[in-house]
This record gives C-alpha cells, structure tokens and sequence, in this order.
C-alpha cells in the first residue's frame, strides 16, 4: 500500500500539470472561435452560389444556407467530390435544392461554361460567396498560364463575378462576398513579377492574392454603386480544414504529434469559420453596406496596401486582360 502511495504521489502532479495545460487550451480554443452570426433568417426563395462549397468554410456556409432554405448551387472543382458533398448536406438538411456544378477556377474555360449552365437554369441570383483558393502551393500554373494563386483566388473568382454580374444586378438587392484574409496584411502586389516567374514564394504568392482579393472587391463595390448589389470582403480566421494539406512540415510525424495538439486550442472549427461569411452574405443590417472588410462578424481594419485605389485600378485593367474581358 505505502509503495502504491508513494506513486500516486510521484504522478499526481504531472496529471495535475497535463490537467492545467487542458484547461488552457480549452479556454483558448473557445476563445478563438470568434464571433457568430446569431441571427434567424428565413431564405426561401433565394438563390446563392458557393464556390468550393464541398470543402471545409465552404461546405458549411452551404449547410447553412440550405438549413435556411435557399436554393445553393456548389461551383467544385471535382464534379465527384462535388456530388458526395451535395448528397450529404441534402440528407442533413432535408433541402432538396442544393446543386452541385463542375467550376474549375484554374480554367476559364471552365468558368465561362459553368456561368452559362446556371444561367440557362436560373433567372436570379442573390448571393454569390467567392470561397475557393488555393493555399500555399508549389509552383504551377493554371491552364491559361497564370500562378496558381492568383489564377484561382483572383482571376478565376474575377471572371466567375462578372459574368455573373448581369443576373445580380437584376436580382438586386444581391450581395457579392469575397472571402480574403489577414494574410492580406503580408501581401504585396508585385507589378512587374506578379506570377512569380523571377522569384517565388508560396507565402508571397498567396498573401498578394488575399491582397488581390479585397483590391477587387473594394473597387467593384464603387463600379456598382447604386445598382443594389453590394461587395464585401472577410477574414475568416484559422480554421481546421484541409487548406494546408500543401505544406509539407505539416504532414511530418513532429507536427502531426506535437504541433498539431498546441495549433487545435488556436484554430476555429469549419463551422466557427465559416461564421463572418454568412454574417457578410445575410445580416439584414448589411443591405446596403458595400466596399467593407469584415472579421469575426464585425468590422476590421485593412492593411494600407488594400486602401490603394490606384492599384486597385491597375489591377482591375489587367485583370480584365488575364480573364479576356472588356467591360
């Protein structure tokens, strides 16, 4: 009995320190989860398109949305993928109108062939959530030759707006919702290199497409002053998904055991994150606010760079060049 004593003795305070250590965790992770988005909207009728919306953020802000009986229509990349997910939220929801859609932002090919498709099936448009990207990857590019980056989380999601600009415009009031960063913060529009063809960096190139994102939201919020549609862009936070599924260090055996445990308490859940998207895309306080960046349901800060109207101007001009459009 003494010997059972004294080792109760000896691990009670590592129990009592791993306890402690759990706790705080805890406290953090609840912490992290951010702002939510409380308010019951009924959304029959409406009709939203989510690109990415079998994944991660996008996933949920589709269950949501078809909890509140919009119409969704999910722009995957895998039309398999796509189907598996689309099936699932219809099960969970007992929504019936919830489409999935091949959209490959990597082609604008693909784009341009989705955008027609919904519009031979729909005459309105309400919502549009621009949420796919692509996060630290490897050099590549898209089929039309464009930083994987930049091609799928501007230019792809630019193309993808404007063709879909007409249908919101006599839908209005219709929202358009860019989910950007704060990695935005970091980012840097680099003129002269912007596919990184003289120097590349996963983090650079992904941080200048955040940046990219809210240049374009903020510019056309002003293009669209009036028409009844309005633009906003979003920090969603960290969340737990699969976007960093490219970074190699995160995929070795240390990070897997010990990191992991300690970035769970700072990382939001894919419901958690998805919160500001569907604060962006359906407070009825936001119905005429436009060119506005938002985190954890609440207004933020922008970095200076994404305050550069002239940039913004810029880059709209050449990004009408990339997608090969001329409005």
């Amino acid at each position: 009995m003494e010997i059972i004593i004294h080792f109760l003795h000896k691990i009670a305070p590592i129990f009592l320190a791993h306890g402690i250590v759990g706790i705080i965790a805890f406290c953090v992770r609840l912490y992290m989860q951010g702002g939510k988005f409380r308010k019951q909207t009924d959304e029959t009728g409406k009709v939203a398109i989510v690109t990415g919306g079998n994944t991660g953020l996008g996933r949920e802000t589709v269950m949501e949305l078809a909890r509140r009986g919009a119409t969704v229509y999910m722009a995957c990349r895998s039309k398999e993928k796509g189907e598996r997910a689309r099936k699932e939220i219809v099960k969970r929801t007992g929504n019936p109108n919830v489409f999935s859609r091949e959209c490959d932002l990597s082609s604008l090919d693909s784009i341009r062939q989705f955008a027609a498709d919904f519009k031979k099936e729909q005459s309105q448009l309400h919502v549009l959530i621009n949420n796919a990207g692509v996060f630290w990857e490897p050099r590549r590019l898209t089929k039309e030759g464009f930083e994987m980056h930049l091609g799928v989380n501007h230019i792809g999601h630019f193309l993808l707006t404007n063709l879909l600009l007409d249908v919101l415009e006599r839908t209005a009031p219709s929202r358009v919702v860019v989910v950007a960063s704060k990695a935005h913060e970091r980012g840097q529009i680099h003129v002269e290199d912007m596919h990184g063809q003289d120097f590349y960096d996963e983090g650079v190139a992904y941080c200048q497409s955040k940046l990219a994102n809210i240049l374009f939201a903020r510019e056309l919020a002003k293009r669209l002053e009036g028409t009844g549609v309005t633009v906003n862009a979003l920090n969603p936070g960290i969340a737990d998904t699969e976007i960093a599924r490219n970074m190699i260090f995160f995929q070795t055996k240390f990070a897997q055991t010990l990191l992991r445990p300690l970035l769970w308490s700072v990382m939001k859940t894919p419901r958690n994150g998805a919160q500001t998207t569907l604060y962006a895309a359906l407070d009825p306080d936001l119905a005429k606010v436009s060119g506005q960046y938002f985190s954890d349901c609440k207004l933020a800060h922008l970095a200076p760079a994404a305050l550069d109207d002239q940039m913004a101007n810029w880059l709209w001009a050449q990004s009408e060049k990339w997608a090969q459009i001329a409005l």
